[in-house]
This record gives C-alpha cells, structure tokens and sequence, in this order.
C-alpha cells in the first residue's frame, strides 16, 4: 500500500517553512517507534519532541508537550489509540492527529473520524509519504489513506458500529462486563450486542465472531 505524495500548503512564511513539525510517536511497537523517530527528521522540517509506547503515556505526554501533529498507533497498550484521542482533543480541542493503523480498513477510519482524527495513514506505507502527511497535517490540512477510504464506500460489513465496537473490545480480551463498564452499556445489552454478531458473522462463539470480523477488515 502507498501514499499518493501531497506537498505541504505553502503559508506564505519563510519562517514557517523552516520551523521543524513537532511531534509526539506514540506506538506500542518499539522497533517500529524507534525507527521512524530516526528517519522522519531526514525527511526534513520534523522534529522528534517525545516517544510513548502506551495510550495513558501519549495522553498525558501530548498535553505537555502540546506538539503540532500527534502521530499514534490504533493498538497501544492500556488504553487503545483511538480512546487517547478522544481524551487528548478533550483537552486541546484543535490538536493535530495523524493515526498510523496496521489494518486501515472501514471501521478503523469510521472510529477514527468519529474521534476527530484529521489523518489516517497506513504502516505499511514508506517515510517519506508518512512524513508528508504530517506536514500536511501541521499545516492545518488533512489526510485520509486513500484505500481505506475506497473501501469505507464499499464497506460491506454486516455489523453495525456498535456490534463492531463491542467485537473490538472482545478481540482484547475483555469480558462481558468489562466491555459493559468501557462503553456504558448494560451487561444484557452487550451481550445481545454479542449474539446478534455471532448470528451474522455464522460463528459459535464472541471471540470466533471478533476473529472473522477482523479477518474481513471489518475491525
């Protein structure tokens, strides 16, 4: 998968050209972390300020930090990318975010846009696009995967958002009432949630139905 290259919007500011994007990585992956905090700034005007490798860490440190593009994995230990995105723009309403997904597919773009994600990039992409994206992103623009977005159009899951919200927090691990207290639900309605996956997804069990809707991109 690649990025179609976008330039950065000029502002019209020799200054502003010049000014490093500050950013905070956060990834649960640390070679994968590790790396891109060393290639991003040779891709010029991107200045590494902080990286984290849990949810709770990229909240606390963003807000500290205030940097201009937040760059976070989806899956991030304690707490999920997605949910630390949604805790940090509570705090700084207008903060940047690109969102680097393994599997950018339907769902994770929906969840994303419903966070207030203004960018969406795949991992598999290379350096020089993610760094793109980011100074697209700094400069007050957005950027969507463009084959997520293909494939939101033809989005052919069976599951509603909610039953994919619950198969989610399912392929974690959590039990019913875990998943209950996360997404204030009841334990009863969370487990009709669950049945109605199971039935749709022709599976026997929760974590089977989370398998398959994984499987499909469906997650």
């Amino acid at each position: 998968m690649s990025l179609r290259l976008l330039e950065p919007e000029r502002l019209g500011s020799s200054e502003r050209e010049l000014t490093p994007a500050r950013i905070v990585l956060a990834d649960g992956e640390s070679l994968l972390r590790t790396a891109l905090a060393r290639l991003l700034p040779m891709e010029g005007a991107i200045e590494v300020v902080a990286e984290v490798a849990d949810g709770r860490r990229a909240v606390e440190v963003t807000v500290r930090e205030r940097p201009d593009v937040l760059v976070i994995d989806v899956e991030m230990p304690g707490i999920d990318g997605l949910e630390a995105v949604s805790a940090i723009l509570r705090a700084r309403p207008h903060q940047a975010v690109l969102v680097l997904a393994r599997h950018a597919g339907p769902a994770t773009l929906r969840r994303a846009l419903r966070a207030g994600v203004r960018g969406v990039v795949s991992k598999s992409s290379d350096v020089d696009q993610i760094a793109s994206a980011i100074r697209l992103l700094r400069d007050g623009r957005c950027w969507m995967d463009p084959e997520a977005s293909a494939r939101a159009i033809v989005d052919d899951s069976p599951l509603t958002d909610r039953e994919l919200d619950v198969l989610l927090l399912t392929s974690e691990a959590r039990s019913v009432s875990d998943i209950a207290a996360a997404l204030c639900l009841a334990e009863g309605t969370v487990r009709n949630y669950l049945s109605s996956s199971i039935r749709k997804t022709q599976t026997r069990s929760r974590h089977e139905a989370a398998r398959v809707a994984r499987t499909n991109g469906w997650l």
